[in-house]
């Protein structure tokens, strides 16, 4: 990227809580605090003043289906960089001092997501959107699943999935491709052969209602209907839907429920492809007295816009999903970001250009299409209040 300074690297592997076994759920993001404890080569100080020592940043993050180690640094220093998170997913320690320390920690993080409602509904909605499998199941675990995680399971789990074959090294910024190739030679072992992928759940939505009745000043609401996934054709065209229906202050979803109707403080849509299927979701939080009137105007107005979608919407969409590609990729961590997914979910490069065509060739009757498709089956909900529920069972 001509003119920076710096660079932006990540590895990333395509794994995740949906592919932990249910009786230690937590286990994917578990790891990702663990490695930062300290590797046969560093301590866990070490790792954070020879970060810092060149003023670089250094974290990481988990979701269902992808776990991101990443670090922002100067040009110089990028040997450093691509050592020291090589050397994170390639040599942890796991000492059973740190991991006791490390639940106490990820059960704080528990916590605060519990009592933060407008946040855990969000994990309410995926368990109600797929029970009973990998993609329901809360990244950061619960009590009795993180008690049960072991060293040997950590072990194992960066055996099966943190192989060199099965990670994805990017680059983004002031580098050089063949440079980069011979850090990339010194970090890592050599690596021979395919290491198979190992299998998740298949994603199965089974829509189901939750209704968390905890007494809060605000009705958190929230609804999932499901999507095309990201090699699904279709999946362009939900997108542009989603974003006219609650993409913004511009979208039916704003301009009614709140705008005009005054029903919620908060109301957005929001689009979440998997590989193998998808999830459109709304939220809205609303005052507990409005939250009948608020749903019944949400599934209102999304049908309305999947049977009346207006061209002037759909290019308002278009530009909303261009620009917030486009800008992204003008910075080194957009950019590495971009590449990590591109490789990850297409194992290819994608040129953004091929992203631009299809966003650009999609049609008013494609995204109402899109729209009807999500919309012909009964949604999962999730809500959290001392409202009347849309159904449910207890919390």
């Amino acid at each position: 990227m001509p003119g920076v300074e710096t660079v932006a690297l990540s590895i990333s592997a395509d794994t995740g809580s949906r592919f932990e076994a249910a009786p230690v759920n937590g286990l994917a993001h578990l790891f990702e605090h663990m490695v930062f404890k300290g590797t046969h080569r560093r301590s866990a100080r070490e790792i954070a003043e020879q970060m810092e020592d060149v003023g670089g940043q250094l974290n990481a993050w988990t979701s269902r289906d992808a776990t991101m180690f990443h670090a922002r640094l100067l040009a110089k220093d990028l040997p450093l960089g691509v050592d020291l998170v090589a050397d994170l997913v390639s040599n942890p320690r796991f000492d059973e001092g740190d991991l006791a320390r490390e639940k106490e920690v990820v059960l704080q993080e528990l916590g605060e997501a519990r009592d933060t409602p407008d946040d855990i509904v969000f994990d309410h909605l995926q368990e109600a959107a797929y029970p009973d499998q990998g993609l329901g199941r809360s990244i950061l675990g619960d009590e009795a699943t993180l008690a049960r995680i072991t060293r040997d399971d950590l072990v194992q789990w960066q055996a099966a999935h943190y192989a060199p074959q099965r990670l994805a090294l990017v680059v983004a910024g002031k580098v050089d491709h063949a440079a980069l190739c011979r850090i990339a030679e010194a970090a890592f072992p050599a690596a021979a052969g395919d290491v198979a992928a190992p299998a998740g759940d298949a994603a199965r939505f089974a829509p189901t209602t939750r209704h968390d009745k905890r007494r809060i000043e605000q009705a958190q609401l929230t609804a999932g209907w499901a999507a095309p996934g990201h090699h699904d054709p279709a999946q362009d065209a939900a997108l542009l839907f989603t974003l006219a229906a609650g993409g913004g202050m511009s979208s039916r979803l704003f301009q009614q429920v709140r705008e005009e109707r005054g029903l919620a403080y908060a109301v957005s849509a929001a689009l979440q492809p998997y590989v193998d299927g998808g999830l459109m979701s709304v939220h809205a939080a609303t005052d507990p007295a409005n939250a009948a009137a608020a749903r019944d105007l949400i599934d209102t107005v999304l049908a309305q816009t999947a049977s009346g979608l207006e061209q002037a919407e759909l290019d308002r969409a278009r530009a909303q999903a261009l620009a917030g590609l486009l800008m992204a990729l003008e910075a080194p961590q957009g950019a590495a970001d971009y590449l990590a997914r591109s490789l990850l979910v297409h194992r290819r490069f994608v040129p953004p250009a091929e992203i631009v065509a299809r966003i650009e060739a999609v049609t008013v009757d494609d995204a109402r299409a899109a729209g009807a498709a999500m919309l012909a089956h009964t949604p999962a909900r999730a809500e959290i209040g001392k409202h009347k529920p849309a159904g449910s069972r207890p919390a």
